[in-house]
């Protein structure tokens, strides 16, 4: 896997162009089988809590982990208790569900559902089958009353009721479908969901796409760095200016950490390696003195053998208001007078 998207997806150039013939082939299939399940002839799935799924229509990172976070913690200050359930994408979980601990192996759980239940301090299973992650995450946790679906906007098998898709323009490149383009779903897709987070603005033409669906725009803030080996201990960005700073990301977008940081004023290596990148002890190899910085999704693997000069980069969602409430009134029913 390359380090980042393949540059013709950028562009409707030659080479993307001749990979249309595929790109409709693979359009048709996922139309045929989304028509297959409103229509009855695939079972779709319905668990006896409301179902939120958050979900994008392309390839690459648009923020849906940190997206799923804010939801969980906007849904417990409203007094509901929620539960994640995920493909386990990366992990070694093939056949049946598990649940993941907070302190869970990344290779075993995957990396992302592993972050998530670190920071959730709510249940999280993994599992190819997602009515059968949820159904298994009720029986152990009753007290659940709403699941998050993370990465579940193609999974048509399991209902939902609210369809949350969260949109970054700048990952959606020439809007093609796969191989020709990073798209999973055309753009006229979002349509059909009932809310928007956008990171950044849309352009006219994305917005003429997304019609009459409330937008809500969102943005990632991080703070503090905070060491790995010891997250009680933490570095201001103003601290870490004039060391010798070493970036590693092995996420979607790798430069948009890296942009970030240089946003902070520092000036720093760059380490880009594959989404969801195996890491060894030698990806973190350090010159005397140096400092490392990386994402909490590569934290979570690199923990077992980082360098002490070793920090993370914790961001936070940022939705601006009215958001949780759509989401509530979706689940609810508009509030009584």
């Amino acid at each position: 896997m390359a380090h980042q998207a393949p540059r013709f997806w950028q562009k409707r150039g030659f080479f993307a162009l001749g990979l249309l013939p595929l790109a409709a082939l693979y359009g048709a299939l996922a139309g045929l089988r989304r028509r297959l399940y409103a229509w009855g002839l695939l079972q779709v799935v319905r668990l006896p809590v409301p179902v939120i799924v958050v979900g994008n229509i392309g390839v690459g990172g648009s923020g849906k982990t940190p997206t799923t976070l804010w939801l969980v913690e906007a849904l417990r200050a409203r007094g509901r208790h929620p539960g994640i359930i995920s493909r386990g994408y990366g992990g070694q979980i093939r056949e049946g569900v598990a649940a993941v601990p907070p302190d869970g192996d990344p290779v075993r759980f995957g990396d992302e559902p592993v972050l998530m239940a670190s920071r959730a301090r709510c249940p999280v299973f993994v599992g190819r089958d997602r009515p059968a992650a949820g159904a298994a995450l009720l029986a152990a946790h009753p007290e659940v009353d709403v699941l998050i679906a993370d990465d579940g906007l193609q999974h048509y098998r399991l209902a939902r009721q609210v369809e949350l898709v969260v949109v970054d323009e700048a990952t959606l490149g020439n809007l093609w479908r796969l191989p020709a383009g990073p798209l999973r779903e055309a753009p006229s897709r979002l349509a059909e969901a009932d809310l928007i987070l956008a990171q950044g603005a849309l352009s006219d033409g994305l917005r003429a796409a997304v019609g009459p669906v409330p937008v809500f725009p969102f943005r990632l803030e991080g703070g503090d760095f905070e060491r790995l080996g010891d997250r009680t201990e933490r570095c201001s960005p103003a601290r870490m200016a004039g060391r010798r700073l070493h970036a590693l990301a092995g996420i979607g977008r790798p430069e948009r950490f890296f942009s970030q940081l240089e946003s902070l004023g520092l000036s720093i290596e760059r380490r880009p390696f594959p989404d969801h990148h195996a890491f060894t002890p030698d990806d973190l190899v350090l010159p005397e003195g140096d400092v490392l910085l990386m994402t909490e999704k590569d934290g979570v693997k690199c923990a077992p053998f980082a360098p002490r000069e070793c920090w993370v980069w914790p961001v936070r969602a940022q939705v601006a208001p009215g958001a949780v409430d759509l989401i509530l009134e979706k689940l609810d029913g508009p509030p009584t007078a």
